[in-house]
């Protein structure tokens, strides 16, 4: 009997019932439905770029995640319209926030227990301060970018500058995040790491959630991310669904960015890299984690490469990947295995802006029969969890199972 947790970085659902509050700009994100409308974009054909045709993700949508976009918004989602075989449910957060800690870590049975810091949608976005010591730890005279954007445009935009002058790229979200980019070969990506580090108990104290190094390589014109990114993460206040499964003596492997996320609490080994790699490594656990243990996994893809570009045509290609893929993973578990997939808030790609969306997100789990979930709570999946893997849970979250 093993879990294993794949948070579908993202991958949002429509219906949250307190998007009014949240932005992309001036837009509220009263509407947004990644999954949706990633639907309806292909079924229309505008999303033709390297793929054609209706979404196909027959695997997911088996589960349940096309009757979840209905249950979560009411969206009929063209051509997900299977009748499930697994257990299925939408899931509302109650964070302020929709980021990537505000939704692992309720997912993970802890609610944000405070309000994080973010900077102003202004140039410059950063206080003096922080920019003092930036410079201070990264020994240059300034900093490039000092304001919000998608980290890919920042380094098509500053990447060139960055080379002559050796000055870090700093920018922001509408995340609580500082974030840096830097060419792992000219500025060095410990020294990367290093600048980081120095500075995440400065941001920490502010309430930042994370400092986060954006290692990238290439030359103007053709610069790319690695995959040696690395987020510098508050600690969890409290203990987590990781900490209860370890602390019950039972192995915890963190696949992708899980580690940084909730800063090696309660975790044992860590599998990074690209999404191809971290399927790679999701399919070896498949086949050789222990019984009793938790695989914690996020697929970040989806997220950072194609919700923040707003490119529907890469966002569809990524979710029928993954689907193909989850489908050769399934037949490899364990009888007594629960799989759960999630998400932890949307990132539409057809909605304005550049930023995350507020929605609920699907929760959709194989192994442990069929039928509906309703509608839960984030914190629910982590009880769940504990639950399947008998181990005592902390925090306000319900067992559906």
């Amino acid at each position: 009997m093993r879990a294993f947790l794949v948070v579908m970085d993202s991958v949002g659902i429509g219906g949250a019932p307190d998007a009014a509050a949240y932005f992309n700009g001036a837009l509220p994100d009263v509407g947004a439905n990644t999954l949706g409308h990633i639907a309806q974009a292909c079924a229309a054909g505008l999303a033709e770029e390297g793929r054609s045709g209706p979404l196909q993700i027959p695997v997911l949508d088996g589960l349940g995640l096309g009757a979840a976009v209905r249950l979560a918004s009411g969206l009929v989602a063209p051509g997900l319209d299977a009748v499930p075989t697994g257990r299925w449910g939408a899931a509302t957060e109650t964070s302020r926030g929709k980021d990537t800690p505000s939704g692992h870590w309720e997912l993970a049975g802890l609610p944000v227990p405070w309000d994080w810091h973010y900077f102003p949608d202004q140039v410059p976005a950063f206080p003096d301060e922080i920019v003092r010591l930036t410079c201070q730890r990264a020994g240059t005279d300034g900093i490039l970018g000092n304001c919000h954007g998608s980290g890919t445009v920042m380094i098509d935009r500053f990447g060139a500058e960055h080379l002559r002058t050796g000055q870090p790229i700093c920018y922001t979200s509408a995340d609580s995040v500082f974030q840096i980019a830097a060419h792992e070969e000219v500025f060095g990506l410990q020294r990367l790491y290093d600048l980081c580090e120095a500075l995440a108990p400065h941001l920490h104290a502010m309430k930042v959630g994370r400092v986060i190094a954006r290692p990238f390589v290439g030359t103007e014109g053709a610069f790319r991310r690695t995959g040696n990114r690395h987020d510098y993460a508050i600690t969890p206040p409290a203990p987590v669904l990781t900490n209860w499964v370890q602390d019950a003596g039972r192995a915890v492997f963190a696949v992708g960015k899980i580690g940084d996320i909730f800063s090696m609490q309660g975790i044992d080994e860590v599998r990074k890299g690209t999404d191809d790699v971290l399927m790679g490594h999701l399919g070896d656990l498949v086949d050789t984690a222990p019984e009793g243990s938790l695989t914690f996994a996020n697929f970040v893809e989806f997220d950072s490469l194609w919700g923040h570009r707003r490119d529907v045509s890469g966002y569809a290609r990524a979710l029928e990947w993954f689907d193909a893929e989850i489908g050769r993973l399934i037949p490899r578990l364990h009888d007594g295995d629960l799989l759960c997939l999630t998400a932890d808030h949307g990132n539409d790609p057809t909605w304005s802006g550049t930023d995350h969306t507020r929605e609920r997100v699907p929760v959709l789990i194989h192994g442990v029969g069929s039928g509906t979930l309703g509608q839960i709570a984030f914190a629910d999946v982590a009880a769940s969890i504990a639950a399947h893997l008998g181990v005592g849970a902390m925090g306000p979250g319900r067992s559906f199972l």
